[in-house]
């Protein structure tokens, strides 16, 4: 084990070695902090403790599985056994508990533990219950203020108080819901996951005598990613702790980036509080990153406050600057980035490069690129964007304007949003569809099922929306007929009525669907074209394991690390997102977020943004403000990269140009990837696209040609002030 031992770090033998009272590792990024859990747990061991008195619990089964595998292999070498060591994650720790004690709480021991789909399946029976519509109370919202309310604490009888003197109905009926949600557990003999938690605070809180025997039980307790605890385990683990307080917590302060989902910001110094005279180790010398890339991440996460800092050290070098690219519009931004990652992975079959964003909808824009460049990647933590069940959803609706006969699209959609009609109702249509030999949509249409007046009703409304839809789309270009089909359909109404993050996503996909339509009849393409390309993209073969790109968001990237790391959409209003800009504590969250975007980098970071960014439901393109976080990177650390319209840290307002955005929408595009606009189109002015010097503005790129002789005037996005229009025979440019 001493040889084991000398292949740490000082820090990291310092944290293995402090076995007794409570420890805060405080560790920075790439410096391995699960290193140090599993040689602390191994050297225990071989001192002697017993490995059932050791406790160490992270968040999630893999790293669960890792941290177990690890400590396997470690004792393993030194001829000792661990499997009696508890490795585990917070919610299976709780229900091995519970199942143990379960007496004390009133429980069966063999109580049922129910997933998100037995959650909301008993949401709705509680709505059934009480007389309520699913669609006036969608049941995955009320299941998500259900658990928002059990992990702060406030119980259904609080919700209503609260609701009366808010005179709020809504909130009125939840609680009422809560109230029978509850109820249908309890005649189950069931657990959500919240109430594993909750009710393991409860017995280890309330019952003395069985916090005293689980405390002396574990005599060393061990928690990953402390950071991202919410306030149940938080409690949770001062209460194992006991008297004896030896505990010791690891996480990085920096990366705690999960407070929509209850983890409280700041809980690493309140560790010091719970815990007066806690030791605290930083883990400072990092394995990862170039001494660059941390000093500029490091520059941007010190504008948080209440930090207990640290000063990261590369092991790799100084590194190179990180390059910044500010594009005239999304379009050229994804290009930017697929051609810049294109030569990486071609230049080094083996380097693994990352695309990361803020919102999900955002990998559209690389994955067209991606897929014309023939360079295979994956979409990490989520479908491919064209595979979204939402996104094929609105695109069932498209098709069957034009081909209502289609039974699959059908199906797809008729309950979608829901209207009551149900397998029972979807079984005798498709009978009777069977027996008169007609598509289901000429079924509806004579209305010869016998349902009752409601479904009747229902089947009576489908039709008549998608008749409806039919007639006011048939001349409506196809970014416009997406929008229509979301709002008459009220599909995009009922999602963002569903008040959780993954629903917001679904709508931001959604209008991100519209975007992807109005972009590519801007390159001459048909609805036709659209839908078939969409239909293409699905293909699961592209979606192998072993790929050099890979494209996700911030958050599904924490815990990653890429030779390579693009962080895309670096704009106000995307990162940080529109919807955390309300308190500082939010914006402080969106920076923690952007710190960890910049640490999954090994050797290259860059960073871009777009000026021009298309907005749902308009027709121009709307002025976006650049990330206030890129003012915050020292100036030195970063370059503009050919090309880029501007420097990192210059954060002027742009104004949207109306004339700019109509001549977008038509101008010939010819990229170093051969895509060329259609014929149709080759004849605009080979002007555009120049980069040009002009003796005021200084450098600008050509984006708009009009007139010709001496009456021709130039359309310039300048990287300092902006689009100008200028006489060409007066403006004196050179080619720059």
């Amino acid at each position: 084990m001493t040889s084991l031992l000398d292949g740490l770090n000082e820090r990291q033998r310092e944290a293995v070695l402090a076995t007794e009272g409570p420890v805060l590792v405080l560790a920075g990024a790439g410096t391995g902090k699960t290193r140090v859990i599993t040689y602390r747990v191994a050297h225990l061991v071989e001192q002697g403790v017993p490995p059932g008195a050791i406790l160490a619990v992270t968040f999630t089964n893999k790293a669960a599985g890792v941290m177990k595998e690890r400590i396997q292999d470690l004792l393993r070498a030194a001829g000792r056994d661990s499997s009696d060591v508890w490795v585990s994650t917070f919610h299976s720790f709780c229900a091995r508990l519970l199942r143990r004690e379960a007496h004390h709480l009133g429980l069966p021991r063999d109580f049922a533990i129910y997933d998100d789909d037995d959650q909301t399946a008993a949401v709705k029976r509680a709505l059934l219950e009480l007389g309520l519509s699913t669609e006036d109370y969608p049941p995955r919202s009320l299941r998500a203020q259900i658990s928002h309310a059990k992990n702060h604490g406030i119980s259904p009888d609080e919700m209503e108080s609260q609701a009366k003197q808010m005179r709020d109905r809504g909130r009125e009926d939840a609680a009422n819901v809560f109230r029978a949600y509850g109820e249908i557990l309890r005649k189950a003999a069931a657990l959500d996951f919240d109430d594993l938690l909750l009710r393991a605070v409860e017995l280890l809180r309330d019952h003395p005598d069985v916090r005293s025997a689980w405390s002396a039980r574990f005599q060393y307790l061990m928690v990953d990613e402390f950071q991202d605890t919410n306030r149940a385990q938080e409690e949770l683990v001062r209460l194992l702790a006991g008297a004896h307080k030896n505990v010791c917590v690891v996480g990085d302060e920096d990366q705690s980036i999960y407070g929509w989902r209850g983890a409280r910001a700041g809980n690493l110094k309140r560790f010091t509080e719970d815990f007066p005279g806690a030791k605290i180790i930083r883990l400072e010398e990092n394995y990862r990153s170039t001494q660059t890339i941390l000093d500029a991440a490091a520059a941007v996460v010190k504008n948080n406050s209440d930090r207990l800092g640290k000063n990261l050290q590369a092991t790799l070098g100084s590194g190179s600057l990180l390059r910044f690219f500010e594009a005239p519009d999304s379009i050229a931004e994804a290009e930017f980035v697929c051609g810049e990652l294109s030569s990486l992975v071609r230049g080094d079959p083996n380097a693994r490069v990352a695309v990361l964003y803020r919102t999900g909808a955002q990998s559209r824009s690389f994955e067209e690129v991606l897929r014309r460049l023939g360079i295979r990647y994956r979409v990490v933590g989520g479908f491919s964007f064209y595979e979204r069940a939402e996104v094929r959803n609105a695109l069932a609706y498209v098709r069957l304007l034009f081909h209502p006969e289609d039974n699959v699209r059908l199906l797809r959609v008729l309950n979608v949003p829901p209207r009551g009609i149900g397998a029972t109702t979807v079984a005798a249509l498709e009978a009777r569809a069977k027996e008169a030999g007609k598509s289901l949509w000429d079924t509806i249409r004579a209305g010869e099922i016998s349902t009752g007046k409601k479904i009747a009703g229902a089947l009576n409304g489908f039709h008549e929306l998608i008749e409806t839809l039919q007639e006011e789309c048939r001349e409506l270009p196809p970014a416009q007929i997406i929008e229509r089909v979301l709002d008459k359909s009220g599909y995009l109404d009922w999602i963002e009525q569903q008040d959780n993050l993954e629903h917001t996503s679904r709508a931001e996909n959604l209008r991100e669907l519209s975007n992807a339509m109005a972009e590519a009849t801007e390159q001459g393409q048909t609805l036709e074209d659209l839908l078939d390309h969409a239909a293409l993209v699905s293909d699961a073969d592209e979606y192998e394991e072993d790929v050099p790109v890979s494209l996700m968001t911030l958050h599904s990237a924490k815990g990653l690390e890429f030779d390579a790391v693009f962080l895309a959409g670096l704009e106000e209003g995307l990162l940080p997102h529109g919807r955390s800009l309300d308190t500082p504590a939010e914006v402080e969250e969106e920076r923690r977020l952007f710190y960890v975007g910049m640490t999954r980098a090994k050797q290259s970071l860059a960073l871009s943004r777009a000026i021009y960014r298309r907005s749902y439901g308009e027709d121009r393109l709307r002025a976006s403000l650049p990330s206030r976080f890129l003012a915050e990177i020292p100036s030195d650390l970063i370059e503009a990269a050919a090309g880029s319209q501007s420097e990192p840290g210059e954060t002027r307002r742009y104004e949207s140009d109306p004339e700019f955005s109509e001549d977008y929408a038509y101008r010939r595009r010819k990229t170093p990837y051969g895509r060329s606009a259609p014929a149709a189109r080759a004849s605009k002015d080979p002007l555009v696209g120049k980069r040009v010097r002009h003796s005021k503005f200084g450098i600008g790129t050509i984006i708009g040609v009009e007139g010709d002789g001496e009456d021709r005037r130039l359309t310039v996005s300048f990287q300092d002030h902006g689009p100008k229009k200028l006489l060409e025979r007066y403006a004196n440019l050179q080619l720059a």
